[in-house]
């Protein structure tokens, strides 16, 4: 079996060819013609120089154009590296110059950003540009024109045999450090998180033809995709929904108005957003105005956890969707799914079923009882390791009883019915006065205060604790209740895990993927006084 990207999506293409793909606005493309244009621009990248191995950045935001360039690097056995829109020039370079990036393709409203570091990243060498509608019109490019590039590309299929081998590659983080590359074979990585291993069941996929031949019996449904196509949360649903016949949908931005739109204009079955980041302001703007939701089956969350009063207003709102909640990871794939209830305690903690090879061990990677607590891992189906990387390689990948496995740096509890509570970050821990706090646990508890609207918990500086558990928030109607707050965070969590200085902020920045951007929270806090303290 090749279980190769482009194997598995040329599988969909010859099954059900005349199929819609993708849609973008009023554009759309059917498999075949999707198939086509990713093939012009995979002739034209082998014409340019790139081959098997050949790391090829793509600097772009949801397109038809984004979904042909990593299709096009995936025939040719090239290596896409995601490329985050938000990068400021030094953030650019370090990522270019880290990934050993040979070509860019690239939106034109990026053209200034990356043209102001093109000659400064040694290993560049050739660079296209697609035209947009989101600010780009008329900006110059030092970059070959995509659609010349792919007038002059043959559309044949005429490539070279692939392997289950050839590399899949994710850079990750940037919020707390420097964002890093995680490496993949791609038949792990469609077991794990592409529908390779069946998300409810556990089972494996029988053959690389499993998914297309499903698809090809059953009625077609369409996915919105709202995440951006930088992010695996985004990227892997999208080719899962591909490879088994489905078409996608996606926009260029997140506008929470016009989604509702689209929903009502193109009916598809699964929503998948990024936690209370794209939530709430879904959940305004339907109150706001209402659409037509009917073919809607489920809203998938996942790359950020839901907070419980936001799962209560899904439910709520809709009634009869199921809302689902999936953990995972670059370094792990799918960990575990689970299902909302309404008006579970906020203070217990994000609970999921967990996947097949998906476990929690202690600190010499043991498994731990029920009832314990332990650091969330995967065995199976894992990466190869961080790209340029040994000593993180070494650190987060061991192998334990002659099992290999990747140890994250996910805290979480065994419970007795075999499921697991999420309980926090490990590289976000707070350390005050020696007890340590996770930083999710307390975002949970304080987001489900009606007050507040979103927030990030960080801790900051103290001279007898070390530090102190704090929270930057954004408020629901303009205020918030602050000794409210206090006691309601105190008749959930302990008192040493209770913000002791707070500040409150009109928007609470968070990453495009939806996570939340502790840079940027303890950038704030040092620049002004906090707007509450607990004495």
């Amino acid at each position: 079996m090749a279980c190769n990207f482009a194997d598995l999506f040329e599988h969909s293409v010859d099954a059900m060819p005349d199929r819609t793909a993708i849609i973008q606005g009023d554009r759309r493309l059917t498999f075949h013609e999707l198939e086509r244009r990713a093939n012009r621009l995979a002739h034209h990248l082998a014409t340019a120089g790139a081959g098997p191995g050949t790391h090829i950045g793509f600097l772009m935001h949801n397109s038809l154009e984004t979904m042909e360039t990593l299709i096009a690097c995936f025939k040719i056995r090239a290596v896409p590296i995601n490329i985050n829109y938000r990068y400021r020039a030094d953030e650019l370079r370090y990522v270019l110059d880290n990934a050993d990036v040979e070509m860019v393709v690239h939106h034109r409203c990026y053209a200034p950003l990356f043209d102001e570091v093109r000659a400064q990243v040694r290993s560049l060498r050739h660079a296209l540009v697609v035209e947009d509608d989101q600010g780009g019109a008329g900006l110059p490019s030092t970059a070959v024109h995509y659609e010349q590039a792919l007038e002059n590309g043959s559309s044949a299929r005429d490539f070279g045999p692939r392997s289950p081998d050839d590399l899949f590659m994710m850079y990750t983080g940037g919020t707390t450090g420097l964002p890093k590359g995680v490496m993949w074979r791609q038949e792990d990585m469609w077991r794990v998180l592409g529908g390779g291993i069946d998300f409810y069941t556990g089972e494996p996929v029988a053959d690389e033809f499993g998914q297309s031949r499903t698809g090809a019996g059953v009625d077609q449904a369409t996915w919105f995709i709202l995440p951006p196509l930088i992010h695996a949360a985004a990227m892997m649903p999208t080719f899962t929904a591909l490879w088994s016949g489905n078409a996608v949908v996606f926009e260029p931005r997140f506008d929470p108005a016009r989604v509702w739109q689209v929903v009502a204009r193109e009916r598809p079955s699964v929503l998948v957003i990024t936690g209370d980041a794209m939530a709430r302001p879904l959940i305004d703007a339907y109150r706001a105005a209402p659409t037509d939701t009917s073919a809607l089956w489920v809203i998938a969350s996942g790359a950020a956890l839901l907070s419980q009063p936001v799962k209560n207003e899904l439910l709520a709102l809709f009634p009869s969707k199921m809302v689902s909640d999936s953990i995972g990871s670059s370094e792990t794939g799918f960990g575990g799914i689970g299902f909302a209830q309404k008006d579970d305690d906020p203070g217990r903690g994000p609970r999921v079923s967990v996947g097949r090879g998906a476990l929690v061990v202690d600190d010499t990677g043991r498994a731990v009882a029920p009832g314990a607590e332990g650091w969330v891992a995967k065995t199976g189906n894992v990466p190869i390791g961080y790209y340029k990387d040994p000593a993180k390689t070494d650190k987060l990948f061991r192998t334990i009883d002659g099992v290999r496995m990747v140890i994250t740096d996910d805290r979480a509890r065994v419970e007795a019915d075999g499921s697991v509570t999420l309980i926090g970050r490990g590289n976000m821990v707070i350390n005050t006065g020696g007890e340590k706090v996770f930083a999710e646990e307390v975002e949970a508890i304080v987001k489900a205060h009606e007050s507040v609207y979103d927030v990030v918990v960080i801790g900051v500086p103290h001279e007898r604790w070390g530090q102190l558990v704090a929270a930057v928030v954004s408020t629901a109607d303009g205020g918030v209740d602050f000794p409210a707050l206090e006691q309601h965070v105190r008749s959930h969590l302990a008192g040493y895990k209770l913000p002791r200085r707070i500040w409150v902020a009109e928007t609470v920045s968070r990453t495009p993927s939806g996570k939340p951007d502790y840079r940027w929270a303890k950038e704030y806090a040092t620049t002004r006084d906090p707007d509450y303290e607990v004495g």
